[in-house]
């Protein structure tokens, strides 16, 4: 946190080492946190104002600018403006609860700006399977092999089980039950679930550690991951986006594919396909099922369906 954010600085850190150890938050979470802090700390210090002083007028005027912009920054859409204020209250209860704060929790009344709903984007089950195919390669060069069953494995992996790219990541050898075609995945707060391996996902992964992985563990220092890059350390995570963004273009795909695409696909393709919400919140470890419910959107023609053959005077 830089020194221009003046006494907050100090006070700032405290709150990110405690989310980070105490509340277990994950690095790319804290980091989310950090980047919040630091924009809000230059506002007041612009200001000069102590954030131990700070009133709910002046978190509202933040918020307010966050979307409305500056000529040196584009605003916010109303979202991030909302996940930074989260940021905020979460500082201010943390200062609050630390007897930092010279005027309470100012931040308790100040109103989170409105959000339309978003829908979370799915692919059809057809250009799945074609983005799968595309992640094969063909490829040329070093490692072509590897490449090709590693790349096919990762994206079998997140629409097989829905997990999260950064919980893919950090899968271990010792994570996956092939035997039992369950894999066990660490996420937010380093809350642990078990997913079940569909036949697709567990053939990729069993051919890809059998076949692959060996290869690429050579290149390194013995990692225990999973995924592996080309050097024998833990795939990253530009290199696993830039995985699934190559094949989605290699199959045609025209929207914006991301590995959080398939996560959104896993979770609509098992609505439609019957599975109950509270199923679906357990395999992708939300915490609130109302996360879970904004996927029960989606699916028009399937909810056309439902409703033609459910309803006594829908024909």
């Amino acid at each position: 946190m830089p020194e221009r954010a003046g006494s907050g600085s100090r006070l700032a850190e405290s709150f990110l080492t405690h989310i980070r150890i105490e509340r277990g938050l994950s690095p790319n979470t804290v980091a989310a946190y950090r980047r919040d802090l630091h924009r809000y700390l230059a506002y007041l210090h612009s200001r000069g104002i102590d954030v131990r002083d700070v009133d709910t007028p002046t978190i509202a005027g933040y918020v307010g600018s966050l979307r409305e912009g500056t000529a040196e920054r584009a605003p916010l859409a109303a979202s991030s403006a909302a996940r930074s204020l989260a940021s905020i209250r979460a500082f201010h209860r943390f200062l609050d609860e630390e007897g930092e704060a010279r005027t309470g929790d100012p931040s308790a009344l100040v109103r989170e700006a409105s959000r339309p709903l978003r829908l979370p984007d799915a692919l059809s089950i057809a250009e799945v399977s074609a983005l799968i195919e595309a992640a094969s390669g063909p490829f040329t060069g070093p490692f072509a092999t590897e490449r090709a069953l590693r790349n096919r494995a990762l994206v079998e992996l997140l629409y097989g089980t829905g997990c999260r790219i950064s919980e893919a990541l950090a899968l271990d050898v010792d994570d996956t039950g092939l035997a039992d075609a369950l894999v066990r995945v660490r996420g937010k707060g380093e809350k642990e679930r078990l997913i079940p391996l569909g036949r697709f996902a567990l053939e990729a992964l069993e051919a890809y550690m059998t076949r692959a992985r060996p290869t690429l563990l050579a290149k390194g220092k013995g990692s225990a991951a999973i995924f592996l890059g080309n050097r024998g350390t833990r795939l990253t995570r530009q290199a696993a986006f830039a995985i699934v963004k190559t094949a989605a273009a290699d199959a045609g795909i025209l929207s914006h594919v991301s590995p959080h695409t398939l996560r959104h696909s896993y979770a609509t393709h098992l609505l439609e396909g019957g599975a109950d919400v509270r199923t679906v919140q357990e395999l992708l470890g939300h915490a609130s099922i109302t996360t879970t419910q904004r996927y029960t959107h989606l699916g028009a023609q399937a909810l056309r369906e439902i409703h033609a053959t459910s309803h006594p005077r829908a024909l």
